[in-house]
């Protein structure tokens, strides 16, 4: 993964939320700290290969912090930092947008 961001504010949004589950890993943390266990339960049909690939970019790009404990077995745990909290009002938006688009598009439009 490359350090470097697009410079348009859009595409960078792409870049550090890529793929369908990006977005809903977000939506989950915005209800609070969580295991990597707990998100694979809110999330089902995601790999675990997906879903740690997501968290270390997120973590990457200060969007999650992962804190572990030395325990046995050991608990790690995911929570959003002040700039991924930032990601609330955005997926409230885009949840109000999708509720407006009607659930079946005209025969004209497909």
């Amino acid at each position: 993964m490359s350090g470097k961001l697009p410079e348009c504010g859009v595409a960078r949004f792409l870049v550090l939320l890529e793929g369908p589950w990006a977005t809903l890993v977000v939506r989950e943390l915005l209800h609070g700290t969580l295991r990597f266990s707990q998100l694979r339960e809110a999330l089902p049909g995601i790999s675990p290969h997906t879903l740690t690939s997501r968290l270390r970019r997120f973590e990457a790009f200060g969007i999650v912090t992962r804190a572990v404990y030395a325990e046995v077995p050991p608990r790690v745990e995911y929570t959003l930092t002040p700039v991924g909290e930032r990601l609330r009002p955005v997926l409230e938006a885009m949840a109000v947008w999708a509720s407006s688009v009607p659930q079946l598009a005209p025969a004209s439009a497909i």
